[in-house]
């Protein structure tokens, strides 16, 4: 009834987000495994229907909904990791095909994120959810139209990140009562996501608070200092530093 109106403006508006956000509300309220079969059905749909509102524009959309079926994939139910695994695998597809079969990049980076997020606020990366990545995997390899096209691979290379995140949270666990061992690590994962500031950005940010906690402010003002020189990089290429112009020179002989 409303399609021409959720499709304005690129499926950028509000009434888009107010019928995602009812969307959402079913995966952050807990249900029945029945239940989420058909919330899963429905967002299938969704994401099937209005694409542009997930992989073009802002990334809000995409970045919620990719946590939220994250969740979904450390959950208790056996049939609900299978579904949300089944919805993740199709979402990534979506945004391959959306991408014209160039790349899932979009994806890829809200996923990493949302694990990112995950591992502070529900502490995924237990068997469950090593059980969920492998059915992904097995999604991507058996998937037939794929199998002449780099979409497999990418996945495969997105679900090999994930577990290098998981093992990273998981050394830095170990280390937890060592804060120069555990900076050091999460100093490691930034760095190796140099080519995705926003990625590096979250790790930076990590980094900051823990040397904040410790009361290691000139560290912690260093790791800002760097976030602040990745987003002045960023305005420089997209053509608008005029306005920081001063600042972003301050920064890079700081940093540098």
């Amino acid at each position: 009834t409303f399609q021409r109106q959720l499709q304005q403006s690129d499926c950028q508006n509000a009434l888009m987000k107010k019928v995602f956000d009812t969307h959402m509300l079913f995966l952050q309220i807990n249900q029945s495994a029945a239940a989420l079969k058909h919330v899963f059905a429905a967002l299938r749909l969704f994401v099937g229907k209005f694409p542009s509102a997930f992989f073009q524009g802002q990334a809000d959309l995409c970045g919620s909904l990719c946590y939220e079926i994250l969740k979904c994939c450390n959950h208790r139910s056996r049939s609900t990791q299978t579904e949300a695994s089944a919805l993740l695998y199709f979402f990534m597809r979506k945004n391959f095909e959306f991408n014209k079969q160039k790349s899932i990049v979009r994806s890829h980076l809200q996923l990493i994120k949302a694990v990112s997020q995950l591992i502070a606020d529900a502490g995924i990366g237990g068997s469950r959810f090593q059980h969920s990545l492998a059915i992904i995997n097995n999604f991507a390899n058996g998937d037939k139209q794929m199998k002449n096209v780099n979409f497999p691979a990418e996945v495969k290379d997105l679900t090999k990140r994930i577990r290098t995140v998981l093992m990273a949270t998981a050394q830095m666990k170990e280390h937890e009562k060592d804060p120069e061992m555990l900076v050091d690590l999460q100093y490691s994962l930034a760095n190796s996501y140099a080519s995705t500031p926003e990625l590096r950005r979250t790790w930076l940010e990590s980094m900051a608070k823990i040397h904040a906690r410790n009361g290691d402010l000139s560290e912690a003002a260093m790791c800002y200092i760097h976030i602040a020189a990745l987003i002045a990089e960023y305005l420089k290429r997209k053509g608008k530093v005029d306005i920081f112009k001063t600042n972003y020179v301050s920064i890079s002989i700081i940093v540098e």
